[in-house]
């Protein structure tokens, strides 16, 4: 099995940390770099976060701090879901100190050093690392095999009406990274809300014990409250549908899409425009997934969660 090298660029939050957790759990992928952004709390809280994440799975993945802020305006923390803190008032133990540098300085280097589509990039927060690094050395998106973005929505925003958080927080740096020409995959608030995390399968998941790790992602799970959006039936497990679609594709099923994305500053400012139906006439832009198994989906996140320390 030849394993997909990802870079994973992130700004944990609660469904980050276990979108990581995922990650390194599956051998079908070898996490070769994290990068951190500003986006569900700020930079130094989601900083530390990330470290402490990749503490705690026994990893030892260089992480690198980047943005602080999107291209333009500043980065709003969504602290009714994951808490001033980034985590939901879930204390993991401090990690080891994050790498010298700049995410964006980082990216490139290990671009330049992969050869041709053999790194895939992963999206789980606000473009703005990932959107820098490319528009700043495009010929290095060759070096791309997939980008894979949890971004956007086909309908209602859970940010503002129209526009999904990430989408939102840097719509420039997501219009940049759809328009480098690489295969480009989308897990949108449609797709994520099929991924409800009930307190059934909170439980069930906790029942199957295991270690720190899977004891974290349930404590993190109990913690996120219910979300309005979704009836108060549970919360939706945005990130780590991402990471699944690499390392699990059956589990889905996708279209081609093209997508628009609103730069502008009125209230539709992040929207995604996704044409299902190819009425816009536009060439495709964008592989979006439209279904998960659900319960395929959480009985592999309990499989590889139980698998880590």
């Amino acid at each position: 099995m030849t394993r997909r090298r990802l870079i994973i660029d992130c700004d944990p939050g609660t469904d980050d940390a276990i979108a990581l957790w995922l990650a390194f759990a599956s051998p079908e992928v070898e996490v070769a770099l994290v990068t951190v952004a500003g986006g569900n709390a700020g930079l130094e809280s989601t900083l530390r976060n990330a470290r402490a994440v990749v503490a705690l799975a026994g990893q030892s993945v260089p992480v690198v701090a980047g943005a602080d802020r999107p291209l333009l305006g500043t980065f709003q923390a969504e602290v009714k879901v994951h808490g001033t803190d980034g985590l939901a008032g879930v204390r993991l133990p401090e990690g080891l100190p994050a790498c010298p540098g700049q995410a964006a300085d980082a990216i490139r280097d290990l671009l330049r050093a992969a050869a041709p589509a053999s790194v895939t990039l992963v999206g789980i927060a606000a473009a703005t690392n990932l959107a820098l690094a490319l528009a700043t050395e495009p010929a290095l998106a060759d070096r791309v095999d997939e980008i894979v973005l949890m971004t956007g929505a086909l309908g209602e925003g859970n940010w503002t009406p129209g526009a999904e958080f990430n989408a939102a927080m840097d719509p420039e740096a997501l219009a940049i990274l759809l328009a480098t020409g690489r295969p480009t995959t989308l897990a949108t608030l449609d797709l994520t809300a099929q991924a409800l995390v009930t307190p059934a399968r909170a439980a069930a998941l906790r029942a199957r014990g295991g270690g720190h790790c899977l004891t974290a992602c349930c404590d993190i799970m109990d913690a996120v409250p219910p979300s309005r959006r979704l009836g108060h039936l549970g919360h939706a497990l945005h990130d780590p549908c991402a990471v699944a679609w690499i390392v699990a594709p059956d589990l889905f099923t996708t279209r081609a899409v093209a997508v628009q994305v609103e730069c502008g500053t009125g209230p539709g400012r992040g929207r995604t425009h996704i044409d299902r139906w190819g009425r816009s006439g536009a060439a495709a832009s964008a592989r979006l997934l439209e279904t998960i198994d659900a319960n395929g989906f959480f009985a592999l996140l309990g499989d590889r969660m139980a698998a880590l320390r």
